[in-house]
């Protein structure tokens, strides 16, 4: 009878466990709905992950991540990226959903640029501007994919002529998650003709857990002294300002809602937070760009970067009419991006980091993302 008794209380204890486990642990992408051919072409689903509980879903459909697991301060599991079950939803996303953009990251002004006095027109898909690389950016092309047990490497050659831009472009991009809960996105790229090139990652955040409704209440740290103002079409005038004394001087710590609805020109013009920030660095070695926490899971990301700028996007355009993986829809202001880049319309700017990658030279940049716990 008492081994009976034992028994029964062994069985309750685990059933109670997995069930905990099952009602802890969110639903992750299933790789059979990634597992397909496009345009000739594999697509997959990568897993990266450690033993600190971090999960990270990564496909070659525009060498984007699809999802993050991230335990909170109790050891609650969330997936705090947006994003699909399906690879299907991916091809028709509409809000660059965790992708590498380029060939030029952000905006480039009437969709032209000069070099060596040769001008270069591009696909003009926002406004009589192009964004995020044109009709067709990175984010749209299949990659080629090569894992082993801790990153991913993916490959693609970007024709001479795509979207406009001139050059064969010869490019990697390799995501590596480390022991230290850091996820490392490295690129490196060759042309064979003079070129523009802007390159970075598109994850679209809430640490409270993807189809969270808001991130007003996270607190946000960004590293820059200096912004570059834009105009009503989010192109940047040429000047490089003090955030001293505006909305965004986010140098101290501050909750993203506490003045995104102020009364200022530039939030007016960006629709809410959508500039580039000039980061306090002064060479091409990763630094402190960013620091994002929430306090009720206590879940923070910290953002290093070889990049000199980073756009911060709120989630403005965000309207609820994209649904994501759990089923939620996707509102107003209910998450946020961290573009680390060389500054918008760089070409069109002489004042600004140069975009220009001549034959011979090797384009290079490094962003790390740190997973941490508030006071940990």
């Amino acid at each position: 009878m008492k081994k009976l008794l034992i028994t029964l209380l062994s069985l309750l204890v685990l059933c109670c466990t997995q069930q905990k486990k099952t009602e802890e642990t969110p639903a992750f992408p299933d790789p059979e709905n990634f597992d397909t051919i496009v345009d000739g072409k594999p697509i997959a689903l990568y897993i990266l992950e450690n033993e600190n509980g971090i999960k990270i879903a990564i496909t070659n459909y525009g060498a984007r991540v699809v999802s993050v697991l991230m335990p909170d301060k109790e050891g609650h599991i969330t997936d705090i990226a947006l994003g699909y079950n399906t690879i299907g939803e991916y091809l028709n996303d509409q809000i660059y959903s965790g992708p590498i953009v380029g060939r030029y990251a952000n905006r480039i002004k009437d969709a032209h640029f000069t070099i060596e006095g040769k001008e270069y027109d591009l696909y003009k898909n926002d406004g009589d501007n192009t964004l995020h690389g044109g009709k067709e950016g990175f984010d749209k092309k299949i990659w080629n994919a090569a894992q082993d047990s801790n990153s991913v490497t993916m490959h693609y050659l970007s024709p001479d002529g795509e979207e406009g831009y001139p050059g064969n472009l010869d490019l990697t991009v390799s995501y590596k998650l480390t022991p230290d809960n850091e996820l490392k996105i490295e690129y490196a790229a060759t042309s064979d003709a003079p070129t523009c090139i802007n390159l970075t990652n598109h994850t679209i955040w809430n640490l409270k857990g993807e189809g969270d409704s808001t991130i007003l209440d996270h607190y946000m740290m960004i590293n820059g002294d200096y912004f570059t103002p834009v105009d009503n079409e989010w192109i940047p005038t040429g000047e490089i300002l003090p955030v001293e004394g505006t909305p965004l001087d986010f140098r101290e710590g501050k909750q993203i809602g506490k003045d995104i609805n102020a009364d200022d020109e530039q939030l007016k013009n960006g629709l809410g937070y959508d500039h580039n920030w000039v980061l306090n660095k002064t060479d091409e070695e990763p630094g402190l760009a960013a620091k994002l926490w929430e306090e009720t899971t206590g879940r923070m990301l910290e953002v290093y970067t070889s990049e000199p700028g980073m756009q911060l996007y709120s989630g403005n355009f965000l309207d609820g009419t994209v649904t994501g993986k759990s089923g939620r829809p996707y509102l107003y202001r209910s998450a946020l991006i961290f573009e680390t880049q060389h500054y918008p319309d760089s070409p069109n700017h002489d004042n600004f980091p140069s975009t220009l990658l001549m034959p011979g030279e090797n384009y290079h940049q490094l962003t790390v993302i740190k997973f941490k716990q508030i006071n940990k």
